[in-house]
């Protein structure tokens, strides 16, 4: 049992490790700002297109960096429910589906 506690606990270092590795976006606004973050959901960039920033107001920016924020968290949500998922599976798939 503690074999398998400590096989788990390297798994999901190994998980956290490839996720740091997988890019993910969101955009808004039809691409005018554009949100880039890591699979472990960190923001790596945020890009505002210079013609949009100079016209966009305030609360405009605002909506829309959330928007795009929140498309990338959910992208990598989603990179990284995938990647639990085959661990899961890997390591308990002989459990007749119960995970």
């Amino acid at each position: 049992m503690f074999d398998k506690l400590m096989q788990a606990q390297q798994k999901a270092g190994e998980v956290k490790q490839r996720l740091d590795a997988v890019t993910v976006t969101g955009t808004a606004e039809n691409g005018k700002i554009t949100v880039t973050a890591n699979g472990n959901k960190v923001v790596q960039s945020v890009v505002i297109d210079d013609a949009f920033f100079k016209e966009a107001d305030k609360e405009q920016l605002e909506e829309l960096l959330v928007t795009a924020i929140n498309k990338a968290m959910e992208q990598a949500d989603n990179v990284s429910q995938s990647e639990m998922a085959a661990i899961t599976k890997d390591m308990f798939g002989g459990l007749g589906g119960l995970f």
